[in-house]
């Protein structure tokens, strides 16, 4: 292993300072929230997770064959993610009147539907692999990499986001119980349903 603790513990805050950024991961977060509570936005963390190591491992490895085709890609994860987040705004606002638990459209895919969103949001966001691209070969030598280290940065490209967005939901849950009143909970829905549309936006746009 070659990573000393002081450049693990650099990268460590870097990643922290990109969470405390707020982007698309934030703002589905906060929506999917906002309706269904923690259960409905752990999945997206955890499907935020997929690209917080695989754009590490792109940066690392640098592969020609992927960088070739990531254009192509990327256009086409963007407008998928731009689409799916669209739709699901348009139906919260749609929705809004109706209580948070009543609203068994937007439950009812469930955890799976959740991951999804959270795969979609951060492959469907350029803005993402290039921070790695750009960070990595700041912190370490890229070229002198061993198994080990591959595998500590691709830990710590997971743990800090993850923990920050767990955290993040769970905040966002508790607020989420306070709201009970009709008029309240109308504007709660009709923000959510805005926070996807401009997901969808920021995706298309990036």
């Amino acid at each position: 292993m070659t990573i000393t603790l002081p450049e693990a513990a650099l990268y460590s805050g870097a990643l922290f300072v990109l969470f405390l950024t707020p982007g698309p991961v934030w703002l589905a977060l906060t929506a999917r929230a906002m309706t269904g509570g923690f259960s409905a936005a752990w999945p997206v963390a955890l499907g935020v997770v997929v690209g917080d190591v695989v754009w590490p491992l792109v940066a690392i490895f640098g592969i020609s064959w992927v960088v070739s085709t990531y254009d192509g890609l990327m256009f086409a994860l963007k407008w998928v993610a731009s689409f799916v987040f669209m739709l699901m705004g348009l139906l919260l606002i749609r929705s809004a009147d109706r209580s948070i638990v009543a609203d068994s459209r937007l439950t009812r895919p469930g955890a799976w539907a959740g991951f999804i969103a959270g795969v979609a949001v951060i492959l469907g966001n350029p803005k993402a692999v290039l921070f790695y691209l750009g960070i990595l070969p700041g912190f370490f030598d890229l070229r002198a990499l061993t198994t080990v280290d591959i595998i500590v940065i691709c830990c710590i490209s997971l743990i800090v986001p993850l923990t920050g967005n767990l955290a993040l939901a769970a905040f966002i849950d508790r607020a989420r119980r306070i709201v009970s009143s009709p008029t309240t909970l109308r504007r709660v829905n009709v923000v959510s349903g805005v926070l996807l549309i401009t997901v969808s936006v920021a995706i298309a746009f990036s």
